[in-house]
């Protein structure tokens, strides 16, 4: 036993070599003769290990994305001799191939829509040209639900480095289709063909498709050897929300015998749950314990009142921008009875409509004054209404917008 461990941790070193030489500067070829008799039998799962194994080591997750395809060249022979991963019609990986293979022929048509315009710049080829380019577009569901549904189950499992890397690759792909989308923004009469077109849509096809091959051959297999039916359930189910392209998920694979209860038992005994909140609030979206509910509550810049379907006030969050005072004596208080006599009859028409189901919404605003300083108040009633229609209670939101109806142009995240 101890021999074997030794023989593969040598292998890992070795294999971490490869790409450190990579990184040093040599050439894939040069790299390949070095190390021909490894390259032979490398797996998906070993470049994974591998690369996370150097992220951890201090290599930052930004200089393996302009590498990352000449890792993949390195593996190439090995990685094509593995076989596909799940292909039974239900399954996110099936869905997520099929996407791939959609994405192929839009390429395709999105090519030979360009080549036309080019040929003959007019309004018909430049509109279908943009027609082809936003139906390229669609394929950012793809991204999204990796990264949104696929990448945090992966991160789970210690799956980090890899993640990165592709969610880097993700938004180059966007910028580019900004780039082609922004080329083709010309007027329709124009016989002008910007010199940029088809070398910003060549270099964005060659990379999307290498990301397709690093999704199967590599992304794919390792996540299939990670990630539980239960795990794999909670991606699909989760798929619809985010949306697909050119496909739709079928039904024909039946992860075991999981149920609902037990996909949410699984998940949420996750080692991402931490220990504190175990024992947390199950909400429709994830677990929290009462006081970071309380704190979301009380950091919100708005005023939030809940009155239930009594007519009873339950709740009021104390924020540091409080607009209409309350004190906790109001609790289980009729909401009629917090209001003055003459705005009574406005809060009774609106209790009565959401109960009688004839509106959700009811908004209105004013100019006031707090401590001299002009405030414009916005103010929102919300009827909540359970999963089969019938009415809870009222919730109430009211903002300051005077700082927000003064903002112009725009700032960018983490901006001074």
């Amino acid at each position: 036993m101890s021999e074997y461990i030794n023989n593969q941790t040598l292998r890992e070193e070795r294999l971490k070599s490869i790409i450190r030489k990579l990184h040093e500067g040599q050439s894939a070829d040069e790299v390949k003769a070095a190390f021909a008799d490894m390259l032979a039998d490398v797996g998906p799962d070993e470049i994974v290990r591998i690369e996370a194994a150097l992220v951890n080591e201090g290599l930052d997750p930004a200089e393996i994305e302009p590498l990352c395809d000449v890792h993949v060249a390195i593996f190439q022979d090995s990685l094509d001799t593995q076989k596909p991963p799940e292909t039974m019609p239900g399954h996110p990986v099936f869905t997520f191939r099929a996407e791939n293979l959609g994405v192929q022929r839009v390429l395709d048509e999105v090519a030979e829509a360009l080549d036309d315009y080019v040929a003959l710049p007019r309004a018909s080829t430049l509109s279908l040209a943009q027609k082809a380019v936003a139906r390229l577009h669609e394929y950012d569901k793809h991204y999204l639900r990796k990264e949104n549904l696929l990448f945090p189950f992966l991160e789970q499992k210690g799956f980090l480095g890899p993640t990165q890397v592709m969610w880097g690759v993700h938004d180059e792909i966007r910028d580019m289709w900004k780039t082609l989308a922004a080329a083709l923004e010309v007027t329709p009469d124009t016989d002008v063909v910007p010199s940029n077109l088809r070398s910003t849509f060549d270099k964005l096809a060659e990379t999307i498709r290498s990301m397709v091959y690093k999704e199967e051959h590599i992304l794919f297999p390792a996540a299939l050897q990670r990630l539980t039916d239960a795990e794999w359930l909670a991606v699909r189910d989760q798929g619809d929300e985010i949306g697909y392209s050119y496909a739709r998920p079928g039904r024909v694979w039946v992860p075991g015998a999981v149920t609902k209860a037990e996909l949410h038992g699984e998940l949420a005994q996750s080692p991402s749950v931490p220990a504190g909140l175990q024992g947390g609030i199950p909400l429709s979206v994830g677990l929290l314990t009462a006081e970071q509910i309380d704190l979301m509550l009380r950091s919100l810049p708005v005023d939030v009142t809940f009155v239930d379907e009594n007519d009873e006030v339950r709740y009021f969050s104390q924020g540091r921008e409080r607009i209409f005072q309350r004190s906790p004596a109001i609790i289980g208080r009729k909401v009629q009875n917090c209001h003055p006599p003459q705005s009574v009859d406005k809060v009774q028409r609106i209790v009565e409509d959401f109960r009688a189901g004839k509106r959700d919404v009811a908004e209105f605003w004013i100019q006031m004054s707090q401590a001299g300083v002009p405030l414009f108040v916005h103010i929102r009633y919300f009827a909540l209404r359970d999963a089969s229609g019938a009415y809870r209670g009222t919730l109430e939101v009211s903002q300051n917008l005077t700082p927000l109806r003064a903002l112009e142009g725009e700032r960018r995240l983490l901006d001074d």
